[in-house]
């Protein structure tokens, strides 16, 4: 393991694709959207999928899990769970969460900060309406993050409500539905050679967007 590990160290001398803009753009959406692209155009697989790291608040351990971004509306970024999953309950103790993407090809990351809110039901039932039958089942059959016995269980579990929905149409479940991460700062990182990377972090304070460079 040590030497698999050590085969994998390098220099990264080759961090020099891109770097940031001496002058980026005075909304960092704006920027989100560029890379996000960006990354969307390259060899990166599943761009908008993140890391979004919640905290218990009573024991103050952080988790963190890979969601699936699915739209952004102003400075929100919606992902869809269950409401009763650790996360859920993390977020409903302590609504402020991180989100962070990762695009190696571009050697590029954003980190993302904000609060943590349910979004419209209407809005959920959209989405949900929108995917495929058998995860329309599956988020019914799962009771996420608590213990299960066997994975039979749960295909069984999975089988009773196919038959129960068989030719009918499978509701959204109240346990299941959306979240909006409210960013209130965003860093964007992009590798440069020798470790000099840039780092422009976007804070907001009193509805404007505060823009330092920090040290890699």
């Amino acid at each position: 393991m040590s030497k698999a590990l050590e085969n994998l160290e390098n220099d990264h001398s080759d961090f020099d694709k891109k770097s940031l803009l001496d002058n980026p753009p005075s909304n960092p959406m704006d920027l989100f959207h560029t890379w996000f692209e960006d990354a969307n155009d390259s060899d990166d697989i599943e761009v908008n999928a993140c890391s979004l790291s919640t905290l218990n608040k009573k024991e103050l351990v952080p988790s963190s899990r890979i969601v699936y971004l699915k739209e952004i509306e102003a400075n929100n970024f919606i992902f869809y769970t269950n409401y009763n999953s650790q996360k859920a309950k993390e977020i409903e103790s302590n609504p402020k969460a991180c989100m962070l993407f990762f695009w190696p090809n571009q050697q590029r990351q954003i980190l993302i900060y904000g609060s943590v809110s349910k979004i419209d039901s209407k809005k959920s039932d959209t989405y949900f309406n929108s995917r495929p039958r058998k995860s329309k089942i599956g988020a019914l059959a799962s009771d996420q993050s608590a213990y299960i016995n066997s994975r039979e269980e749960l295909f069984k579990k999975f089988e009773t409500i196919e038959d129960k929905y068989k030719n009918k149409e499978i509701p959204r479940p109240s346990h299941w539905g959306g979240y909006a991460l409210n960013a209130f700062e965003i860093e964007f990182w992009q590798g440069r050679p020798s470790r000099f990377h840039d780092r422009i972090n976007f804070c907001l304070a009193n509805e404007k967007w505060i823009i330092r460079r920090k040290n890699p």
